[in-house]
């Protein structure tokens, strides 16, 4: 299944005869409050609201801002918003489709095949006057279970030796990466090895993902060639999942390092460079 959907194929699965898609709502943005208020305003009609920082992580420590949640509390969650193993899943946000990559990757790493980001968010949906709703759906009765290790994981030790081996991508904007600033965690930099690639470069200003074959010519420029084994990370693991999200659009399979510079940062016994080019 490709991960990505646009508005108007949503339209179509929602208007059609047969089993519509799970929706999930994952607004979300860093640093401000939970986004169920802007749910609460209006969302795409049937869709359940999802708390990136209660649901789709673990509580900020040692591991990273954003480290993986328990898995009982992440299915928990997938149940009460009705996703099943039958039942294709569709999510969104109205933040750069970041949150959303968090959603399909936390979902795909733990066995369920079906789900796909909604291309360019709830602006995308809007853009065609199509309807929103303000009626919050009961919890659905979801009966998914969590299968962890469908899509490949990194730890710290394992990014560091993925950038010796292979090709490691630095998600964040090149001002973090080169360490010329760094607002929220210890220390500036990178991992030593890393190739900067920033998220934002994966979508058109619209919001939309860059077709497949831009993209493959992005990362393929980038040292993503056949037979490259390829790593992402970030800050806190959720923006790198939408560069996990873009390689899996051009059709390069990679692996996510959840805990991110947030996690790598917090050790002073590891390794940091700085400036433009790997170290």
């Amino acid at each position: 299944m490709e991960p990505l959907i646009s508005a108007a194929e949503l339209a179509d699965t929602l208007d059609g005869n047969g089993t519509a898609p799970v929706l999930l709502d994952v607004r979300y943005q860093l640093g401000g409050p939970p986004g169920h208020g802007e749910y609460a305003e209006g969302h795409i009609p049937g869709a359940r609201y999802v708390d990136l920082d209660a649901e789709l992580a673990a509580p900020p420590g040692p591991r990273g801002r954003h480290p993986l949640p328990d898995p009982e509390v992440f299915a928990a969650a997938m149940r009460r918003a009705g996703v099943g193993a039958d039942r294709d899943v569709v999510v969104y946000d109205a933040w750069n489709g970041w949150a959303a990559a968090r959603a399909w990757w936390l979902l795909r790493w733990a066995g369920h095949e079906r789900v796909r980001v909604l291309d360019g968010g709830l602006a995308a949906w809007t853009d065609g006057d199509r309807p929103l709703g303000k009626d919050e759906p009961p919890a659905g009765d979801g009966d998914f279970t969590v299968r962890a290790g469908a899509l490949p994981l990194l730890d710290a030790d394992a990014a560091a030796e993925l950038a010796r081996r292979g090709l490691l991508l630095d998600a964040r904007a090149a001002e973090r990466y080169r360490g010329d600033i760094e607002p929220i965690d210890r220390v500036g930099g990178h991992i030593p090895g890393a190739v900067n690639a920033p998220t934002t470069e994966n979508v058109a200003p619209d919001g939309r993902f860059h077709p497949a074959a831009d993209l493959v010519t992005r990362f393929t420029a980038l040292g993503a060639t056949p037979g490259t084994e390829v790593g992402v990370y970030c800050g806190s693991g959720v923006s790198a999942a939408h560069e996990v999200l873009a390689l899996a659009s051009a059709g390069i399979p990679a692996a996510l390092y959840v805990g991110s510079w947030s996690e790598w940062s917090n050790d002073p016994t590891r390794p940091i460079s700085t400036g433009a080019e790997p170290g």
